[in-house]
């Protein structure tokens, strides 16, 4: 048999908090990603050493910060990472970030391709390709449908 149903308690639940339109992300931004030491990779830019620079700014990325200056300074950093490694060399940097960074990198180089400037889209090109050689088709998938962007 049914039970009473006559309580009302359920009616005094507020069912609009959970409306997907009334939804907000948590705002604290405490202890996130600070992103890449300029002075460090700037330094090692100076010194010759642009592989480790990149493998410095990729794994120092910002990519939980909700701070968009300090991820706007990431990118500068690493596309003035990027276009400063020449094009012979794109192969022997990708070999050795791994697996683990191709991502990363080709978060950063889908951001490149929305700001270019002179000459650096040639280039994006290039380290996409070289990329894409690493991580295949599912390095881009997984790009574009991550919620951490670059």
């Amino acid at each position: 048999m049914a039970k009473n149903t006559s309580s009302s308690a359920f009616r005094k639940i507020d069912v609009d908090q959970y409306c997907e339109d009334n939804f907000k992300e948590d705002d604290s931004d405490v202890g996130g990603p600070t992103g890449p030491d300029e002075t460090e990779v700037l330094g090692l830019l100076n010194k010759g050493q642009h592989i480790e620079a990149l493998r410095t700014v990729l794994m120092n990325a910002p990519l939980g910060s909700k701070n968009q200056l300090v991820k706007e300074n990431a990118l500068n950093l690493t596309l003035k990472v990027l276009l400063s490694i020449k094009t012979s060399q794109i192969d022997e940097a990708i070999k050795a970030l791994g697996k683990d960074y191709i991502d990363v990198l080709m978060k950063y180089v889908y951001k490149g391709f929305e700001m270019p400037s002179e000459g650096s889209s040639g280039h994006l090109l290039v380290w996409h390709e070289k990329a894409y050689n690493v991580g295949g088709v599912g390095s881009i998938i997984r790009v574009l449908a991550d919620s951490k962007r670059a």
